[in-house]
């Protein structure tokens, strides 16, 4: 009976076993689920827009990243200057009238970098100083330094006490990596522009801590990621952090939508919207650039070069015309459609007129510019000419009456002179970029646009 009452025992004290541990799985289990119900439910509660709008922040920097990693694979080096031929870069929108020189420039507590600038006169130039966001950080230039705007600038981190080279002007950067462009006007005397642009030197005062290259998807402009942007959100933030006061809550967003597409749940679904929401609300955005305007088929930005808030823009000009520079220095239209409202094409031929009493010389202080990009990545248009801009170095002729027309074709039409014409191929959609360098009166103050295309056949 002992025997018999212990075994009804110790089966009595294994099924209870049984049972408990049935119920702690049963638990286990109800609690995952319930997990994972709530990490579907956080993800699902992000809305399409939320998704977008995350997704167009986010590849503003990514643009940047992705030029980055192009230039070190070429074979940039930290605080050196590649010194580019004339029309030899290759991003969105170059512009051919200048000699471009380039840098990514490190700075630390310990080290400064010194720009040397030769004496220019006479002849536009800048020192353009860019943060990992495409913003403008200084120009160093006639305007910003009238009475030396040449010798010895020492970029330098803000708050170092980094001694710095006696003679030196001292510019603050409230970041330790920035990207560097000068650019030398070519004007009608190219050899004097190289020359010149040979002599701008980059000069370590240490040895500052480099940074790794963030490792951010490398796409082409015309098939853009799509969730994959999102795994790079924190090498992308992490490595150059948001400086605009009111952008903080966009960063924090791309962080909660990355966090969700690591759910396999939600990561089909955040790639639809960014492949389809998101790239109809940037080519809709790109229309007008952003929060710019349209008159005359012309599209002027509402900002450029420093965005504050809005990185919709930022995002787009990142995209069409990377390392554009700020209001006072230039003032970029981007003609899209002919005065029908057409979109302009190398089938067509277009006139542009210009009268006596505002000629595009009325209104830029330095020189103003013209070119065909294609509407996919933006670079000139090829064509048996190799001609690819209009510039007042073109030779230009003026009509009896003092006005001026360019003509847009892909074969010189009769009546054209040959400096008023620019090549644009058959076949080919394009868009057109017009520069006012040193933007004066109503281009400075955003009254004026160009004159609307007209086609003639």
């Amino acid at each position: 009976m002992k025997f018999i009452r212990a075994s009804v025992i110790a089966i009595a004290a294994t099924a209870l076993a049984l049972a408990l541990q049935a119920q702690d799985t049963a638990a286990q289990n109800s609690a995952m689920d319930a997990t994972h119900s709530s990490q579907a439910s956080s993800a699902g509660a992000l809305s399409d827009e939320q998704i977008s709008q995350a997704y167009i922040y986010l590849l503003g920097r990514l643009f940047v990243t992705r030029q980055e990693q192009l230039d070190f694979q070429e074979g940039f080096q930290w605080n050196q200057l590649i010194h580019r031929k004339p029309g030899a870069v290759d991003w969105p929108n170059p512009n051919l009238d200048v000699a471009y020189s380039e840098a990514w420039v490190a700075v630390d507590e310990n080290s400064c970098t010194v720009m040397t600038v030769p004496p220019i006169r006479g002849r536009y130039f800048t020192v353009q100083v860019l943060s990992g966001w495409g913003e403008t950080l200084a120009n160093i230039n006639e305007r910003v330094f009238p009475k030396k705007p040449y010798g010895d600038f020492a970029l330098c981190l803000s708050g170092s006490k980094v001694l710095t080279p006696a003679g030196a002007t001292r510019i603050d950067l409230p970041v330790r990596y920035s990207r560097i462009l000068t650019r030398v006007a070519l004007g009608s005397d190219v050899d004097g522009a190289v020359a010149l642009q040979h002599q701008f030197r980059l000069t370590a005062t240490g040895t500052p801590a480099l940074p790794s290259i963030p490792k951010t998807p490398i796409f082409a402009l015309e098939d853009f990621p799509g969730v994959e942007a999102f795994d790079a959100a924190g090498a992308a933030l992490d490595s150059e952090p948001e400086r605009n006061p009111g952008l903080e809550s966009m960063s924090a967003l791309v962080r909660r939508v990355a966090s969700a597409a690591g759910d396999p749940s939600q990561r089909e679904r955040i790639d639809h919207v960014t492949r389809t929401k998101a790239l109809a609300d940037i080519a809709k955005a790109g229309e007008i650039i952003g929060h710019g305007t349209v008159q005359n088929g012309w599209a002027r930005p509402g900002v450029v070069g420093e965005y504050g808030i809005d990185y919709l823009t930022r995002t787009l000009v990142n995209y069409r015309g990377i390392w554009a520079n700020i209001k006072p220095e230039v003032l970029y239209y981007r003609g899209a459609k002919d005065s029908a409202g057409a979109e302009l094409t190398g089938d067509n031929v277009y006139e542009l007129t210009f009268p006596k009493d505002a000629l595009p010389s009325r209104f830029a202080n330095y020189f103003w510019s013209v070119i065909a990009v294609d509407s996919a990545r933006f670079r000139v248009l090829p064509n048996p000419s190799s001609k690819y801009l209009i510039n007042e170095a073109s030779g230009l002729t003026y009509g009896e009456d003092g006005s001026l027309t360019l003509y847009f074709a892909a074969e010189k039409p009769a009546n054209a002179p040959e400096g008023n014409w620019l090549p644009t191929p058959r076949g080919s959609k394009y868009r057109l970029t017009f520069r006012y360098y040193g933007p004066i009166d109503a281009v400075a103050n955003g009254t004026y646009y160009p004159p609307a295309l007209k086609r003639v056949r």
